[in-house]
């Protein structure tokens, strides 16, 4: 049934018919009558509103990664915009569907500089930049298609951000609007299954073969456990793969032993991953590659393969999985030598890395299995890449390629309110914290039951220790004055921790996961920890 709506009402009914529940949002005057039709839709869509952009962005980035399902996030323009901006080109280069809803100002004013409050040159062409699609909605009869284009393309092709910029002057607009339909992906090409055949044939005469994962591969665990298991195969990832091979499995490996893996292999087959780093660093001579991914663009990024599958990772490799059968062979003692070189590295990593790792250990075992961990740009964070047992796909998040510091913490709060049941974890580093702790009055208020430890070095570790080993021990910029993080927390509310220890940070943990109805932050004191970037900036092996 038709109905009356303005265009702010429209797009708020157009986010409920496509299944938002939770608006991560900060209002201001050129988006109040959007505001106003979410206080009316408050029994429809929860507004979690923060005390900074950057902040309600990394929240709806958070929730996408942790869910996998779009979120969405409101902003006003010009310099709120800028501030989700660090958050978006995280969405976008982490392949998470999250739809911004930006203000603009009045229609009429867009390009002609009369200096209007917030406005920007060419904010429309800043956001194209940090999304894969949008659009500046000039009228009430725009909104519906807007909303469905933007839905139909979170669903369709590589994940990435969209946005949707609508002028403070078009928000009143009424109009009688039919009831929105949601959206729905694109339908998918047709499997090439001349190459898929092709594949299995490569693969299945390799001696020793290889698979390499990304989050292009989170929703297809299940196959990629199948064709590894065909083929007695290694499955590597790093950052964005962590999860879709389970920890427990044998055919598990992270990314240093990855690379003594590479040396030897003869058929790789690198699947929802850009692979950079094998590809443009460790070396590909003699290497056969396959790619499947979703995006045309990165199969020749790195030069071309020797096979390239366009289409989505479960339907490729469910494909491949079956015909395997007929071309495989079979790999007498593959088994256990992958699984020597596994125990050897692990076991050299685990030796030189014992401080970082002592923590990681107590907090895998505090979290649940199906636990998120959220990692950060620290000591104890980048060890969690090579080191931290994972056991399910989205249990894992890290800032990938962008590397955005500052981020773990507000992203974390986005994947906990999201996924309410689960207990999530996050981690920093006192630099990191600090750029959202405005955040744990957000978490106060609105009862996100987060854990955040914090490890406290007093600098920016990782930066103070790479200028101390390439410019004669010399620092500048990298030492910090900060607060006292206890007292921090229990100023805003929050339970506030302290553990010098990895078993008193066991005793934090278990404090901080019994607490249901608001945040804790644990802060970890601890000096210069071994460096781990000789098991991450691996070197050329073949």
């Amino acid at each position: 049934m038709s109905e009356r709506m303005n265009a702010a009402e429209t797009l708020v009914s157009g986010l409920v018919a496509n299944g938002i529940e939770t608006i991560y949002a900060l209002p201001g005057v050129q988006n109040d009558p959007f505001f106003d039709a979410l206080y009316h839709a408050q029994n429809q869509l929860r507004v979690l509103h923060t005390r900074h952009e950057q902040g309600c962005a990394y929240m709806a980035l958070g929730a996408a990664m942790a869910t996998g399902k779009p979120q969405a996030v409101a902003v006003v323009p010009g310099p709120g915009m800028l501030n989700a901006a660090s958050a978006l080109a995280t969405a976008y280069s982490n392949n998470a569907r999250v739809l911004a809803v930006v203000g603009q100002i009045p229609l009429h004013s867009i390009g002609r500089h009369t200096g209007q409050l917030h406005e920007i040159v060419d904010q429309t062409a800043i956001l194209k930049t940090l999304t894969k699609w949008n659009t500046v909605v000039p009228g009430i009869a725009d909104v519906q298609p807007a909303v469905h284009a933007a839905f139909q393309q979170l669903l369709s092709g590589r994940p990435r951000p969209v946005g949707i910029e609508v002028p403070m002057d078009v928000w009143q607009q009424r109009a009688t609007v039919l009831p929105h339909v949601a959206a729905e992906g694109l339908p998918p090409a047709p499997l090439d299954e001349d190459a898929i055949e092709a594949a299995a044939k490569l693969l299945g005469a390799a001696e020793r073969p290889m698979l390499v994962v990304g989050s292009g591969a989170l929703d297809a665990s299940l196959e990629v456990q199948a064709v590894a298991e065909t083929l007695t195969a290694p499955v590597m990832s790093f950052r964005m793969g962590r999860g879709v091979m389970h920890d427990d499995h044998p055919l598990d490996v992270r990314l240093p032993v990855g690379h003594k893996l590479w040396a030897d292999a003869d058929v790789v087959l690198l699947v929802g991953t850009r692979g950079q780093n094998p590809l443009s660093i460790w070396g590909t001579a003699g290497l056969k590659v396959i790619r499947v991914d979703v995006d045309a663009a990165e199969m020749t990024r790195f030069g071309a393969p020797a096979l390239a599958i366009q289409g989505d990772a479960a339907r490729v490799l469910g494909a491949l999985a079956a015909r395997l059968g007929r071309h495989n062979q079979a790999r007498p003692g593959r088994a256990e030598a992958i699984a020597a070189v596994k125990t050897r590295v692990m076991q050299q990593v685990r030796e030189t890395l014992a401080p970082q790792i002592g923590f990681l250990q107590v907090m895998r075992e505090e979290l649940p299995r199906d636990g998120i961990f959220v990692d950060e740009l620290t000591q104890v964070g980048y060890v969690s890449r090579i080191a931290m047992p994972v056991y399910a796909p989205r249990t894992f998040l890290s800032t990938g390629l962008q590397g955005t510091l500052g981020w773990g913490f507000a992203t974390a709060l986005g994947a906990q309110a999201a996924m309410p049941h689960r207990r999530v974890l996050s981690i920093a580093g006192d630099g990191g914290f600090m750029f959202n702790v405005q955040e744990m009055a957000t978490a106060v208020q609105h009862g996100i039951p987060l854990v955040t430890v914090v490890f406290n070095d007093g600098a920016y570790g990782n930066v103070k220790g790479f200028q101390k080993a390439n410019f004669g021990g010399r620092t500048i910029a990298s030492d910090l004055r900060n607060p006292d993080f206890v007292r921090l927390a229990e100023s805003f509310g929050a339970q506030g921790l302290r553990a010098h220890t990895p078993e008193e940070l066991r005793g934090a943990l278990k404090r901080g996961f019994a607490t249901t109805d608001g945040p804790t932050l644990i802060e970890v004191p601890v000096g210069e920890m071994p460096s781990p970037w000789q098991f991450i900036m691996l070197p050329r092996c073949r």
